[in-house]
């Protein structure tokens, strides 16, 4: 019997047949193509089951001295005066974890060094190249770092705080600073694990002319070592799948935005001139029956076409649940759009059975009513092609091939993945408004 592959595994497998056969234009391998190369190496990592570590914070925290403690060896510029670290710097370390087959420990500049808007862009960018973050911090919350941790939270990124420096309080102190910092946690739901080490610390020695100089002694991390060896036993394997999942899903909904935003202007005409043929047929005809059924016709057509436009074709299936469920929108136009064409469309032939009798003055009475048809269906084609538009965006995203789709279906079957996502969730969405603004 074939075992059933674990959560990780269908992630990896998913993904790599999803990228193979995402279709990208040359405009959007142009416009996107940092995106891609982010998402590319994500992926890359994923196959290599490669994680990434970053540590986070403010210049003069300890970040450099506490991935150098991690890795046993100096390979991170440090320096007394601090702010050594400009540029993000990586490295491996050699610790075995089982899943894993290596984990990337990166250095990165000190947030409070960068205006507030880059300090947001930096957080973003980190979350978003990370599977892991260490925020360091060496005293309680500023509300530099908070802002930060709030980014990287709503970005799902899972997150370890670590307080450095703890050799400088006494343990009371320490007990008190981390009760503190607690409270200032507050602001998530979700509890945040907090180490407490001393990746450089420094010991008062006298010399022999009488002098006190600070020696270094050895690193206090064992604590957050256990504690990150443990979390990446357990969790690292699918913490990559999942970060890879998020970014696939950010890129895609990146992309249908993109084809959203280029095909409006084109939607528009569309629209336009399947709105005029459907309006002429209307006014033309005398018949109800074919009224209706030109313009279900119609209907079909424009969702076919605006499919094709967008770059988001659907199949057979797809198309017809979507217009089941223009169906109903367009029956809650109520009994509107159908009670109203069907007492026009009987007004209209009884002004014209009238015309012997009245001598063909109800002919010019019948005119207005038909405009009044005509009016009619050009809003409901309108209608009907902004409602398709975003139907498309959203039956898109229920395909068994989107990322996002994935991401669902794996919460509702694996208790450890609705885990996961439940202390590291996403909340960060779409803006409504702004997907409002790309339709038609």
């Amino acid at each position: 019997m074939k075992a059933t592959p674990s959560a990780s595994e269908r992630c990896r497998l998913v993904l790599t047949k999803w990228r193979s056969n995402l279709k990208v234009s040359d405009l959007e391998k142009s416009q996107l193509a940092g995106e891609i190369k982010v998402l590319d190496r994500q992926l890359e990592r994923l196959i290599e089951k490669r994680i990434r570590i970053a540590v986070f914070g403010r210049v003069g925290v300890g970040k450099s001295s506490l991935l150098n403690a991690l890795l046993g060896e100096p390979l991170f510029a440090t320096d007394v005066g601090h702010g050594c670290t400009r540029h993000t710097q990586s490295s491996i370390w050699n610790q075995p974890v089982s899943g894993l087959d290596s984990i990337e420990l990166v250095d990165t500049p000190g947030i409070d060094e960068i205006a507030a808007a880059g300090r947001t862009r930096l957080a973003k960018r980190i979350a978003l190249q990370s599977d892991l973050v260490l925020l360091v911090i060496d005293s309680d919350l500023t509300s530099i770092e908070r802002d930060a941790l709030q980014t990287l939270l709503k970005s799902g990124k899972p997150v370890l705080l670590v307080l450095n420096r703890c050799d400088q309080w006494s343990p009371h102190e320490q007990k008190e600073l981390i009760d503190s910092i607690k409270k200032h946690l507050s602001f998530e739901s979700h509890k945040i694990d907090i180490q407490a080490i001393a990746a450089s610390p420094r010991k008062a020695q006298l010399q022999i002319d009488g002098k006190v100089r600070s020696q270094p002694c050895p690193p206090k991390v064992d604590s957050l070592q256990k504690a990150l060896i443990t979390l990446l036993s357990e969790q690292g394997e699918l913490l990559l799948a999942l970060n890879s999942l998020r970014q696939a899903d950010r890129f895609y909904q990146s992309l249908k935005g993109g084809r959203l935003k280029r095909s409006k202007v084109a939607a528009q005409g569309l629209i336009g001139r399947f709105a005029a043929l459907k309006a002429s047929g209307v006014a033309a005809n005398p018949l109800i029956i074919l009224d209706l059924a030109g313009g279900l016709a119609f209907d079909t057509a424009l969702v076919l076409q605006l499919s094709k436009l967008y770059g988001l074709e659907m199949g057979g299936g797809a198309a017809r649940q979507l217009l089941k469920r223009l169906s109903l929108y367009n029956a809650c136009l109520g009994g509107a759009q159908l009670s109203i064409q069907l007492v026009l469309g009987i007004l209209r032939q009884l002004l014209i059975l009238a015309t012997p009798i009245s001598s063909g003055l109800s002919l010019g009475a019948a005119a207005p009513v038909a405009l009044v048809q005509a009016a009619l269906a050009v809003y409901t084609t309108k209608a009907t092609g902004r409602l398709t538009a975003k139907q498309l965006l959203l039956s898109s995203q229920r395909k068994e091939t989107q990322p996002s789709a994935l991401l669902k279906r794996l919460a509702t079957s694996d208790p450890k993945v609705k885990k996961l996502l439940g202390v590291w969730p996403e909340t960060a969405s779409r803006n409504v408004q702004q997907i409002q603004r790309l339709l038609p």
